[in-house]
């Protein structure tokens, strides 16, 4: 099945099966692997993406769900790294190993959007359920607080 939608400003067109995750026509289709594989079950966030401008699970959202709708990706945030939340995250030096930060960074632009001086306690609501195993969550949550003073 032919599937057309757009992915950070750019329309695409994927001939998969209709029940194939985003994740996997984003990074095995698209070749855009910032998006990351964690768990396959939409319960630690690696795989989040924006589908128009809501973060969403990737792993989770088959891609006949997505229809003519905006994608966005972590490579579609900022192609050039500027987007105030990347820039924070360097400044707060914010990964360890890195491979949940880009779920973890469209997560956190999804509050941004919609809140633009988010309180810790908003913060810390908005990014439960994204999962870090290096335990970087005090850097995320002074990254986002950055952005928000910053941006």
């Amino acid at each position: 099945m032919a599937v057309a939608f757009t992915v950070n400003g750019t329309a695409q067109s994927v001939d998969v099966d209709a029940n194939t995750p985003l994740l996997w026509v984003v990074r095995e289709h698209l070749k855009l692997t910032g998006t990351k594989y964690g768990c396959g079950s939409g319960l630690c966030g690696a795989c989040t993406v924006h589908i128009d401008g809501k973060a969403v699970r990737s792993c989770q959202t088959q891609i006949s769900a997505v229809g003519d709708r905006k994608v966005t990706t972590i490579e579609g945030l900022s192609p050039n790294g500027a987007h105030p939340l990347q820039k924070a995250w360097i400044a707060e030096q914010v990964p360890q190993c890195g491979y949940c930060q880009s779920g973890q960074i469209m997560q956190a632009a999804e509050l941004l959007a919609k809140t633009k001086k988010p309180t810790r306690k908003q913060i810390v609501a908005h990014m439960d359920g994204n999962i870090c195993r290096c335990g970087t969550y005090p850097r995320i949550v002074r990254a986002i607080e950055r952005a928000a003073r910053e941006g």
